[in-house]
């Protein structure tokens, strides 16, 4: 058997290895239809693997997660990426529920016209890959209430700054306690009234970094940014609910990064 068709077969039965994974801890315990969101991050050195990655998403996996339904794709780069160290491209994709995730990832699988197309980046020898890695993250909808969001901006493109923030917990219990604060305790309602633009807010259900949660927000450009997390400390409603003695020591690490939706990004 051809070794690199042994590979990408190897790489698509992890990724629905994964899948399965989620499914069997997210349904122990889940309602129906709560939003899923996966986070793909491309690790990538050269400018050269950026470009491979890029056209296969560009020409190849967005397509055919429209084709599949999945309408709303976003595609980032960490802001100052060109100079990063580790140079990364973020894609969100979002589906309706955990089987919706299931079915689009059988069907990816199943697609011969998929596996086709962006030659450079399926047929890439082991010597010289697209990416260093991938890293997959799984989340799910705090509730089924909520849905993701295209953001109501604006501005150019190119100046935007997307937030995407990770609050880690010490324990799972303290966990679940921030991940209350926000959808029970008014931290969403807050960042509601103050304009921060959410798309999602999620918990995470299987990655490298749990217990954990993550949301992300939008502003035009990083001055307004600034703005509005300068209001949100100021907010009296902020104070109170954050020295509320129920929702005290609930985050151990938080973890920031900014970013900037590429041209052919939906979001």
């Amino acid at each position: 058997m051809n070794k690199l068709f042994l590979a990408q077969r190897l790489s698509r039965v992890g990724a629905l290895l994964l899948v399965l994974t989620t499914f069997l801890i997210v349904s122990a315990y889940r309602p129906a239809d709560r939003e899923m969101y996966q986070l793909r991050i491309y690790h990538v050195k050269t400018g050269q693997q950026e470009e491979q990655v890029e056209n296969f998403l560009r020409g190849a996996f967005l397509p055919a997660l429209h084709k599949l339904g999945v309408r709303k794709v976003g595609v980032f780069k960490p802001i100052g990426n060109d100079t990063a160290t580790d140079r990364r491209v973020v894609v969100l994709i979002p589906y309706s529920s955990l089987a919706h995730l299931g079915r689009v990832a059988e069907r990816l699988e199943q697609d011969a016209d998929f596996a086709k197309t962006s030659p450079a980046y399926w047929n890439a020898v082991h010597t010289a890959p697209p990416y260093l890695r991938v890293e997959t993250i799984q989340l799910e909808a705090f509730t089924d209430k909520l849905r993701l969001r295209e953001p109501q901006l604006q501005g150019p493109r190119n100046e935007r700054v997307y937030e995407l923030r990770s609050y880690e917990s010490a324990t799972e219990k303290q966990h679940r306690n921030k991940v209350h604060m926000f959808d029970q305790g008014g931290e969403i309602p807050l960042f509601e009234r103050l304009g921060f633009n959410a798309v999602f807010y999620a918990r995470v259900v299987a990655g490298s970094r749990m217990p954990n949660l993550m949301y992300l927000t939008t502003f035009e450009n990083q001055a307004d940014r600034d703005e509005h997390w300068k209001a949100f400390g100021a907010d009296p409603e902020w104070k109170k609910l954050s020295a509320a003695p129920e929702y005290q020591n609930n985050v151990s690490k938080i973890d920031i990064v900014f970013l900037r939706p590429t041209a052919y990004s939906d979001i």
